[in-house]
């Protein structure tokens, strides 16, 4: 164990941060839900990921995804791989610089025990949760998080027994109202304690709204 991993242990305790170390966990896009989720993933303990986006990073995604200046115009899953390293050192993270399609989604995803659907438009979102929400896999998708000043509004829903909605399910991205680091943060977190709390037993009895 290195020292982040001692000193997570000695938080959640070690039998703890063993069960969540041999989760595997998918995220389905490196922007600003992906790689702000899976940095708190990181921090929450998880050591096993799969981070799929065929995008790059762009002077754009600065405000608000997990990402610095000097890595403009690299590939988001080599970017967002170096910087979750220098939080943990010993990741075991798998990286694929691939277009998410619906004919791929299974196949990309098959070792891993939760997809996280970290999509920026709407039909992507919704083709990776019609792919999923009958698999057995836990998924947490998001919708509903652009503009400012409604982070109360950012609610966690639990669909069915593994499935996790995370957002206002009503706020689009659009003019006068964009995806800031404030909302996007909110809603990557929520969706972080959602795996943690699935796979620590939290969400096992839990009712279907959770704040």
């Amino acid at each position: 164990m290195n020292v982040l991993e001692k000193a997570q242990a000695e938080i959640l305790g070690r039998e703890n941060l063993e069960k969540i170390q041999r989760v595997k966990v998918g995220i389905a896009g490196a922007g600003g839900l992906g790689s702000n989720c899976a940095l708190f993933l990181v921090r929450s303990g998880f050591k096993k990921f799969k981070i799929v986006d065929f995008d790059v990073v762009e002077a754009g995604n600065l405000n608000r995804q997990y990402y610095f200046a000097s890595q403009v115009g690299r590939k988001k899953v080599d970017a967002l791989r170096e910087n979750l390293l220098l939080v943990n050192p010993g990741l075991e993270i798998e990286t694929v610089p691939e277009k998410i399609e619906k004919e791929s989604l299974h196949r990309l995803f098959s070792g891993c025990h939760v997809v996280v659907e970290a999509m920026d438009r709407a039909e992507y979102k919704k083709t990776v949760v019609e792919s999923f929400m009958n698999s057995g896999k836990l998924l947490v998708a998001a919708s509903g998080l652009a503009g400012w000043g409604k982070s109360d509004r950012i609610k966690t829903r639990r669909v069915k027994n593994n499935f996790y909605l995370v957002g206002d399910q009503e706020t689009e991205t659009g003019p006068g109202c964009p995806a800031l680091a404030p909302g996007v943060n909110v809603a990557a977190a929520k969706q972080a304690d959602v795996v943690l709390s699935y796979f620590l037993g939290a969400f096992s009895e839990g009712g279907d709204d959770h704040s």
